[in-house]
Order: structure tokens, then C-alpha cells, then sequence
């Protein structure tokens, strides 16, 4: 544990005092290396709070608002922006960092050097966003089940209803449910998808999953996950979502869609991994793709109020993605 000096807004930016933040695992690849992370840095991508300050220039928030934290840094007014997906934003991204002019707004008290933000750095007490990437909520919904919704939540649901545009009556295999891959195996229930297929090598997850909403589930411990996925479906799957990052779990999702299936890349490998494919076999015979999903391929400033919509209209299962919780001294 280290002191560091939070700055203050700057015009376009708000200063929120943080509630809670879940452990994201993206935060785990900057722990331990498999993705190459500058340091020093304060990790935590996903978290809720309340707002303390904003910048002058600030009109969408007030102090006392409750906000959700959108790692996903974008410039509101470019043409993506526009047309509603910032994901893909024009505007730079600059890792490590959280303004657009590729500076911090934390600093060690003792060495008087810059601290690095892991996207908003939400395991410090206080974080310094954009305006843009401070998305308000209703006052009534617990900022402790808010917080997940900022990354995992969106991102499995959203891969589902957004970037697989999943219908009711679509067939959906979720390969690896971890925090994500519950999440879309939700947004599958949500849509009316049917069956829901989970795919996991812990069999804990597959009991969570078959409680937020999968029909099947499949252990790759014991079972071969292609003859199992056709004896439940036939002639393949309608979307696959790729929840963990591994090539070998993709290759999977490939071999499993039917024809006009696509698989939703989701998981991140570890760096410099590869993909060998058939473009014959896996696209072109029955016209198959593949596409990534950045953060649920969602709009935060739409996406969050649903989400929360559908928890407190009990659509939506937070609480049991809820398994413990820390204070900051532990």
C-alpha cells in the first residue's frame, strides 16, 4: 500500500469518491505478467462510486450523483462515438493513462513520480475520469452489485445481444465461464436463446452456469466438447462466444458453429499468441465468421441503465456473481 495525490478534474472530468470495484481478470494478466503492463500502476477496471467533484466544463453530472466507471476512454463527438459505438472511437486510447493527452492524475507522495492507471484504476479510494466515462445510475441500486457491471457484466452480456445479435430460439455455446462467460450465458436466457450450452473445465462454473440460465454443459475434462455439442444440436451452433482466452477454446468454438454460425471473441490470449484456421473449413463451407467484441461491443452510456433495469426487475442475476468481498486493508 502506497500514498498517492489524486489530481483534480481538469474541465472535462469528474472526480469520484469509489464505493466498490470487482477483480476483473484482465487485472490478473497485469499481476502476473502475461500481459506486459507498465509499472508503476494501480490495477481495477470495473467499479461504482459517487461523485466528489466535477470540472468546469462538466454539465451531464453533480457532486452526490451515482456513477458506474466505463473503462472504455472515448471522445464523444466522433463519428463512431455518434453513431453510438465508442468502442470504436476515433480518439486516441493511450494505455496507462486516462486522459487524452496521455497523462495520469495520480502521484506518489514520497517520490513525487507519476502512478500509471490500469484503465480507471479503480482500487484506488478516489479516481479522476472523463465525464464521458462516469455513467450516472439510480440512486436505489447497491454500488457493490453496480461495479461489476463495469466490465464483465457488459461484456458477456453484451457479446450476446449486441455482437451475436442473438434472437430467441438461437442456439448459443459459451466456452469458458468465468465472470464473462456467465454473463453471456445470461444474456442468452435474456434473449430467449435456446439451448444454452456452457463449457467450462470446472465443474463450480457449470453449476453456476446452469443457475444463470444454461440448459447443457459440457466438461472438456470428460467429454469430447465436439461430439457433445452435436449430439445437443445437430448441425452446430448459432454463436459460440470465445469467454476465455485460450486459441485451443476459439479452435473450439469454430468447429462447433453451424452453418451462418459466428464465434464471438471475447477472452484475451497471453501476448504473441496465434490462430492457425482453415478459411475453407471454418468460413467459407456455410459461411461461418468470426468477429471480437470490445467491452460487450456496448454503448456504457445506454447499456448500464438496461442492465441495472433488469436487476432490479429481477431479469438480471448480480447476487450470485457476488462471492465475497474485501475492504482495502485486506
Amino acid at each position: 500500500m502506497k500514498k498517492v495525490e489524486v489530481a483534480d478534474p481538469a474541465p472535462h472530468e469528474v472526480r469520484v469518491k469509489m464505493a466498490a470495484s470487482g477483480v476483473c481478470h484482465s487485472c490478473l494478466h497485469a499481476y502476473d505478467g502475461s500481459h506486459e503492463t507498465p509499472m508503476p500502476m494501480i490495477l481495477g477496471d470495473e467499479g461504482a462510486g459517487v461523485v466528489e467533484s466535477v470540472g468546469s466544463a462538466v454539465t451531464t453530472l453533480v457532486p452526490g450523483d451515482h456513477v458506474i466507471i466505463s473503462w472504455l476512454l472515448n471522445c464523444g463527438t466522433c463519428a463512431q462515438c455518434l453513431r453510438g459505438k465508442p468502442a470504436y472511437c476515433y480518439g486516441p486510447s493511450p494505455f496507462g493513462a486516462i486522459g487524452f493527452d496521455n497523462t495520469g492524475r495520480f502521484t506518489d507522495v514520497e517520490t513525487g513520480k507519476p502512478v500509471l492507471h490500469y484503465g480507471p484504476a479503480t482500487y484506488a479510494p478516489y479516481v479522476v475520469v472523463p465525464a464521458t466515462s462516469a455513467i450516472k445510475i439510480r440512486k436505489d441500486m447497491p454500488l457493490e452489485k453496480a461495479a461489476l457491471i463495469g466490465c464483465s457484466v457488459t461484456t458477456g452480456f453484451g457479446a450476446v445481444t449486441n455482437a451475436a445479435a442473438a434472437r430467441p430460439g438461437d442456439s448459443v455455446a459459451v466456452v469458458g465461464c468465468g465472470g464473462v462467460g456467465l454473463n453471456s450465458i445470461q444474456g442468452a436466457r435474456v434473449v430467449g436463446a435456446n439451448p444454452i450450452i456452457a463449457i467450462d473445465t470446472s465443474d463450480a462454473a457449470l453449476e453456476m452456469a446452469v443457475k444463470l440460465g444454461a440448459t447443457h454443459t459440457i466438461n472438456p475434462k470428460k467429454v469430447d466438447v465436439e461430439k457433445e455439442v452435436f449430439k445437443i444440436v445437430p448441425h452446430g451452433v448459432d454463436h459460440a462466444i470465445g469467454a476465455v482466452g485460450s486459441v485451443p477454446a476459439f479452435l473450439n468454438g469454430l468447429n462447433i458453429l453451424g452453418p451462418g454460425g459466428t464465434l464471438i471473441i471475447l477472452g484475451a490470449p497471453g501476448n504473441g499468441d496465434k490462430m492457425t484456421i482453415d478459411p475453407i473449413f471454418h468460413i467459407l463451407r456455410g459461411e461461418r465468421g468470426m468477429r471480437g467484441s470490445k467491452y460487450g461491443s456496448a454503448n456504457p452510456a445506454t447499456e448500464f441503465p438496461m442492465l441495472i433495469e433488469l436487476y432490479m426487475t429481477g431479469k438480471l442475476d448480480l447476487d450470485s456473481l457476488l462471492t465475497a468481498t474485501y475492504s482495502l486493508d485486506e
